[in-house]
């Protein structure tokens, strides 16, 4: 009995975490999606954030490493699901592995998984380049809320990258999560503040998820909007939990 005990826990737990580990090395193995989603955050925060950076001072330089933490994570969250599962689902792949003797859910988490490893690597890259290149100097504590809500912050947009990936084709994902992304991404102020963009765009930023995610990571540097963090952490719980059931009546509709 005691054997059976102390094994349970780690036969419940291996599933998931085989799932995580062929899906990240099977990602890590996938050029098309490795090498934007790891090498366009830096290329991007280097080419426009380090400039504006430094010609902003120290509050830019701060500004931007923030905003340009959220861009990075948003490309691994919402392709790592919009287009694997779009291709998946075409192949038949998640039907054969409801077939398989494993949990339901360790699809979704082993997918979850990665776009929090993927983000993880993309924040300590971004990290580097801030701190060597624009010379952002942070408090022990503000580096690491910066990297957790890199990480935690992917949830929202796996949620919405869930969803796309039951919508189109394998062959057509690529273009609607490009179609949400770059835009979403510019129209948050992430690429560039909103305060040098017309008005009218500050006005309308908060109906975009990446707003609010963006604003999370502002407040922990001080260059917020000032808005409540509890109204940004609830509309990205509310945006998640919806995203994922729209997306889970879809799944189950597909049989």
């Amino acid at each position: 009995m005691n054997a059976v005990a102390v094994s349970s826990p780690r036969r419940t737990l291996r599933p998931y975490l085989l799932e995580a580990r062929y899906e990240f090395v099977r990602l890590l193995r996938t050029p098309s999606f490795v090498l934007p989603t790891l090498l366009f955050p830096p290329l991007f925060y280097v080419l426009f954030g380090v400039l504006l950076g430094s010609r902003g001072g120290a509050a830019a330089a701060q500004y931007m490493f923030a905003a340009y933490g959220v861009f990075g994570i948003l490309g691994c969250a919402l392709f790592g699901f919009g287009v694997t599962i779009a291709i998946e689902r075409e192949r038949g792949w998640l039907t054969y592995k409801r077939a398989l003797p494993m949990p339901p859910g360790a699809v979704l988490v082993a997918k979850t998984a990665m776009a929090m490893m993927f983000a993880a690597i993309i924040s300590l890259m971004l990290a580097l380049i801030a701190a060597g290149l624009t010379g952002v100097r942070l408090a022990p504590l503000q580096w690491l809320g910066l990297f957790a809500v890199n990480v935690l912050g992917t949830l929202p947009f796996c949620a919405i990258g869930l969803w796309i990936g039951t919508l189109v084709s394998g062959s057509a994902s690529p273009a609607l999560v490009n179609i949400v992304y770059l835009p979403m991404a510019f129209l948050s102020g992430l690429l560039i503040p909103l305060s040098v963009l017309p008005p009218v765009l500050g006005t309308l930023a908060p109906a975009w998820p990446a707003y609010h995610l963006g604003q999370v990571a502002l407040k922990i540097v001080g260059r917020d909007a000032g808005g409540s963090l509890l109204v940004h952490l609830g509309v990205l719980a509310v945006i998640t939990v919806a995203f994922f059931v729209l997306a889970r009546r879809r799944l189950m509709a597909a049989g």
